[in-house]
Parts: C-alpha cells; structure tokens; sequence
C-alpha cells in the first residue's frame, strides 16, 4: 500500500464519502494493487478514520466491481480480467455508439471547435509520458461526445462508466506504440462528427473501442 495515501476532505461531503472517493481513486490510479487486501483497522490508521466510514466504503466499492469479497480472507481489490474488461467495454460500445450518433444531429459549431482543441490538448499531453494527465485529457475529449448529445440521462450514465473505465484506460495508455494510434482514431471520429455522418462516426468510435479492448485483453493474458 501507498505511504501517499491520505484523505483530501471536502467540507460538503459527508465522511463515509470522502473514505470512499479516496480508496475508489486509489483504486483507479493503481495505488491500491489489484489483489491487495483491504484491512479495516490498517486503512483507518493510515486515513486517519474510524472503521465505520471505511467498512462502508467497501461495500460500495464491492456494488461497483472494484472490491471482492474473499471467503476467510475478506477484501481485496479486484484484479483486472478479461470478463469485467469485457463487460465494461461492451456497455462503453453500445452507449458511445448511441452518443456519437446523436452528437452528430446536435453539436453545435463551439463544441466542434471544442472537440477539436480537447483534440490537440490530448496530442500536446501526450508528449510528457504522464499517465493520469493522458487519461484525463482523453476523458475530456469523449465528454464534449457526451455533452453534445444533450441526453441528460444518457450523460449520467456515461460519467458513472467512464469511472470504471478509467482503469483499463490507464493500462492501455501505458504502451507507448498505442499513442499514435489513439491520435488517429480521434483524428477520425472529429472528421466523422464534423461530417455529421452517423454511420461513418459510430465505425469511428466501435473501432476506436474494439482496439483499446484488444490491446488491453494482450495485456491481462501477458498476466497469466
């Protein structure tokens, strides 16, 4: 477990709240390991908490996949497979899907120029080989896809997969010959929605996923 780990409060949520974002990015960003138990007592030494708040954290985070329950062992984080990659990346395709194509009857022209400029700033982080900053700024580049549905509801959903993504996105991202890859696939699905072609961005986007779950699934067998 990571020395780093602490609890960044918030004023405006409750306790059991701010336990639970903190171990859920830990998590995330790998500083939690997959496989690695959970101990109540030494993760509430180290956040500075009660056992409640974290006890609580855990079964939220076992409702969202990221913690499983061992018999006579208790909590571990889970460990990335092919079948919860899989299941994660077959809802992404079928919702980003249905994004796109609404995009592509919705988007105004500032968010075409946005698309683009999350575009060149995903290119620029790129170069500095930061993991997190490349995540983030490719979330930042399919949520203007998002927004420009103008589905209230279908932006909710994607925002709550988009976090358990973000794991299997850090994977992907840390092969070094992907980058270039990823540049062009965003390169296309901008020319698709520019075009406001549904049929060419919703290819754009399923194959811009087919290859992130290729690429992840060589990952987890090179595990094995």
């Amino acid at each position: 477990m990571q020395d780093s780990l602490s609890v960044n409060m918030n004023e405006y949520l409750p306790l059991r709240d701010v336990v639970f974002n903190t171990l859920r990015q830990a998590i995330l960003k790998g500083e939690l390991k997959p496989g690695e138990r959970l101990m109540e007592i030494q993760l509430a030494q180290r956040l500075g908490v009660s056992r409640t708040p974290i006890r609580e954290a855990i079964r939220k985070l076992e409702l969202e996949g990221l913690v499983v329950m061992i018999p006579r062992k208790g909590a571990e984080v889970a460990k990335i497979t092919e079948k919860s990659m899989q299941d994660v990346l077959e809802v992404r395709r079928a919702l980003e899907g249905l994004a796109i194509q609404l995009a592509c009857g919705r988007i105004t022209k500032e968010e075409i120029a946005e698309l683009e400029a999350k575009g060149k700033k995903f290119a620029e982080v790129v170069q500095t080989k930061d993991l997190v900053l490349m995540a983030e700024a490719d979330e930042a580049f399919h949520a203007v896809i998002y927004n420009a549905t103008q589905n209230d509801r279908l932006i909710y959903i994607l925002n709550n997969l988009r976090e358990q993504m973000y794991r299997y996105r850090l994977e992907y991202i840390k092969d070094d010959t992907i980058h270039p890859v990823i540049l062009k696939e965003h390169e296309e699905i901008i020319r698709t929605v520019k075009k406001r072609d549904e049929d060419e961005s919703y290819h754009a986007i399923c194959t811009h996923i087919d290859n992130q779950e290729e690429a992840i699934r060589k990952y987890i067998k090179a595990l094995k």
